[in-house]
């Protein structure tokens, strides 16, 4: 991959293995608690994935025993004391117009990466990663691993447009529990309320998650995963008229595509597929 070597990283690692890159947060000692550092990491990270044609799928999980305990609490309590100065913080970003607006905030921007993103959550997630993989399109927990929003137990609300996409989710009710409470709670009640599509054990859990990553791009087709994708994320913000004329007219462009005359031959010759992505 050419522009591997361009990709400097601190506290994050980036690999590749066949069509999976596997994002991986490396501050283990800290339960990968998030800086940042990090965050312009991830986001370098999901554009380096998106730009190799190579990559039809990313996996982001945690080293160590943690996924990510939240914000880092030494920059925590300077900002708590006033001391904004040791929490810096980018400055908003511009709203824009249209409905490209919603893709364009400080994790939105992962609904547009067109490809499969899936959080492997393997251990802790609290506070701001608990945030990131609402804006994941799966999400696994490992079994132990705990999950939690944590912001009322620290005078904080709802950040990052959790309060758009976490009912969205799991409803209302089962937000506003999380939300209001701050508990942490175990993955199979994660499981239980829709906030992860499972719970795989704990032993060999990336590799299983990576596993997945690796099926879902070897039977479907990337470019038809791409466009359902952004079909998907739009259709919040539109009308079922809106989102059913946009899907008619999909259909129409799968005419002729290579993914499309693809899907039709695999099935018929009883063979496994052979997807471009276009």
């Amino acid at each position: 991959m050419p522009e591997e070597t361009a990709l400097t990283l601190t506290e994050m690692l980036y690999e590749v293995a066949g069509p999976v890159a596997t994002i991986t947060f490396n501050r283990p000692d800290k339960l990968n608690a998030w800086t940042p550092t990090m965050q312009e990491e991830l986001r370098a990270s999901l554009k380096q994935a998106t730009g190799d044609e190579a990559v039809r799928a990313i996996v982001i999980t945690g080293a160590g025993k943690g996924f990510c305990s939240g914000a880092d609490m030494a920059r925590l309590a300077a900002s708590s004391t006033g001391n904004t100065g040791a929490m810096p913080q980018p400055p908003l970003q511009p709203a824009g117009e249209g409905l490209e607006a919603n893709f364009e905030r400080r994790y939105s921007y992962m609904l547009r990466v067109p490809k499969p993103v899936i959080a492997a959550i393997n251990g802790a997630c609290a506070g701001v990663g608990f945030v990131f993989p609402l804006y994941c399109d799966l999400r696994y927990m490992a079994e132990g691993a705990r999950i939690g929003t944590v912001f009322a137990r620290r005078g904080m609300v709802a950040e990052h447009g959790m309060a758009f996409m976490l009912p969205r989710l799991i409803g209302t009710a089962n937000a506003l529990d999380l939300m209001f409470s701050g508990r942490m709670i175990e993955a199979a009640e994660a499981k239980a309320m829709g906030l992860v599509n499972d719970v795989l054990p704990a032993e060999g859990f990336l590799a299983a998650v990576q596993k997945k990553a690796l099926d879902l791009v070897t039977f479907s087709s990337p470019r038809a995963m791409r466009v359902i994708k952004r079909q998907v994320y739009d259709a919040y913000f539109q009308n079922l008229a809106e989102a059913t004329a946009i899907a008619d007219q999909e259909i129409l462009n799968c005419r002729g595509t290579e993914d499309f005359k693809e899907g039709v031959a695999h099935f018929l010759e009883k063979r496994a597929p052979r997807f471009t992505g276009r």
